[in-house]
């Protein structure tokens, strides 16, 4: 009798975390966003994004193979110090309110981002492209997300200013629960100030 076949062996599942890389403000900074933007969210018929959630999102990842998470410790000092930040902080504006129709999400912005932002996010893209991982592609429009599942929209005005200052960005992995989404800080990386010219 012939020993009986063996099919190929399964392949081991790797364990994958979900991941972003975001300016995460202070308890103090979120606190003031959500004061500013308390009336608007109410009156849009949208859910509240928890004050502990807001944040900026400079780059989404998605899915990361567990093994391939130390390398974006790497990725994000190189993008870091390539962006040369004036002071090694960013200051940014939030003075606009947006209704994104697509996504049904209100959003805080900045009517004028500063270029030193947008620089950040772009370094970190191409890094992240060029190590193999696959980022979201779609162009950088930095915002904070103050409410979801829109459902009484309004066209765009303008927010007493909230002025939210960093002087280090983050790494944030992403739970999905019953409840909705829930961030955490994996780890936090120091802006470097420009290099003064000769």
């Amino acid at each position: 009798m012939s020993p009986p076949q063996l099919g190929a062996a399964a392949p081991l599942a790797v364990k994958s975390r979900r991941l972003f890389f975001a300016l995460w403000p202070d308890a103090a900074q979120r606190e003031r966003l959500g004061e500013a933007v308390h009336a608007a969210v109410r009156g849009s018929g949208g859910r509240s994004v928890p004050a502990a959630q807001l944040h900026v999102t400079l780059a989404f990842l998605g899915s990361v193979a567990v093994p391939r998470v130390a390398q974006l410790t790497d990725i994000a000092g190189a993008a870091a110090h390539a962006a040369g930040l004036p002071g090694g902080r960013i200051e940014l504006s939030l003075d606009r309110l947006a209704h994104w129709r697509r996504p049904q999400v209100l959003c805080a912005l900045p009517a004028c981002p500063p270029a030193a932002l947008g620089a950040l996010a772009a370094g970190l893209i191409a890094s992240l492209r060029e190590a193999g991982f696959a980022p979201d592609l779609k162009p950088f429009r930095p915002h904070v997300t103050v409410a979801r599942k829109v459902t009484r929209p309004s066209e765009s005005a303008a927010l007493p200013p909230v002025r939210w200052r960093f002087e280090a960005f983050a790494l944030i992995e992403s739970l999905t629960l019953e409840s909705g989404p829930v961030y955490s800080v994996v780890e936090a990386y120091p802006l470097y100030a420009e290099r003064a010219r000769k």
